[in-house]
């Protein structure tokens, strides 16, 4: 069973936008939400509990509280909640907890943003390539922002693929970011671009990135070793979109 319990109920939202940091691929999705929490100085807001996450208590430096790993971040001012994450999904767990995220989502008329790394090397002054898929009546937003389509047949696995899964069964509006991810390496790069080409049109926001792309090799050394953890996990465990080809 899955719960979402209100740590802080003077926060008011209106119909907000959820941005999903789950751990995947280049840990993209991640570090852009980590990025948002500490840019906007967004409110602890609730915790999320399932049975398949591990029970481990998070702390941060210089600060004595304990938290739960899987927290929502909310900004009033912009109606913006943020899923932050320090554990991977379990494949167990997914399905029980994309249902309790969805009814989040629908009982508060939020529009969630789901994002997955597509594991593909760049050269080193590439640009990072983004596209969109959405569910419901997401997909004309997309278009306004000039946010690409997909460039072949894939999938989107993991927590966040089942994320997608039920807004579509749902009927729900929601936006799936993909952004070409480093294989093996959390990609600061990669979520820069989520970031910039991808949450700030979709929610209006003014997230400035410039600390993130200054800060990318500090960034990659302290997220290596959840990202070493994701490459071992299983992979039902870790979100990412795959190309799917029908002969091969």
């Amino acid at each position: 069973m899955a719960t979402v319990t209100i740590r802080d109920e003077d926060v008011s939202l209106d119909r907000p936008t959820l941005v999903e940091g789950l751990p995947g691929v280049g840990l993209v999705g991640k570090i852009a939400t980590d990025h948002l929490v500490e840019t906007f100085d967004m409110t602890y807001y609730a915790s999320i509990d399932c049975d398949g996450l591990p029970r481990i208590s998070v702390y941060e430096e210089g600060n004595r509280s304990v938290q739960p790993p899987v927290r929502l971040y909310a900004d009033e001012s912009r109606d913006l909640v943020a899923l932050q994450s320090d554990v991977p999904v379990s494949a167990s767990a997914a399905s029980d907890f994309a249902t309790c995220v969805t009814e989040w989502v629908a009982d508060h008329d939020a529009t969630p943003i789901y994002m997955s790394g597509l594991p593909e090397q760049k050269e080193a002054d590439e640009i990072p390539s983004l596209y969109g898929v959405a569910t419901g009546d997401a997909g004309g937003r997309l278009d306004e922002h000039d946010i690409g389509l997909p460039r072949d047949r894939g999938a989107v696995s993991g927590p966040t693929g089942a994320l997608l899964y039920e807004a579509e069964a749902r009927g729900l509006d929601a936006f799936g970011l993909v952004v070409q991810s480093d294989p093996q390496f959390p990609d600061p790069e990669a979520a820069r671009i989520l970031i910039e080409h991808g949450i700030v049109p979709l929610t209006g926001t003014d997230a400035d990135t410039d600390d993130l792309v200054e800060r990318a090799e500090e960034i990659s050394d302290q997220k290596e070793q959840l990202a070493q953890r994701m490459q071992e996990a299983d992979p039902d465990e870790s979100s990412q979109a795959q190309s799917i080809r029908m002969f091969q």
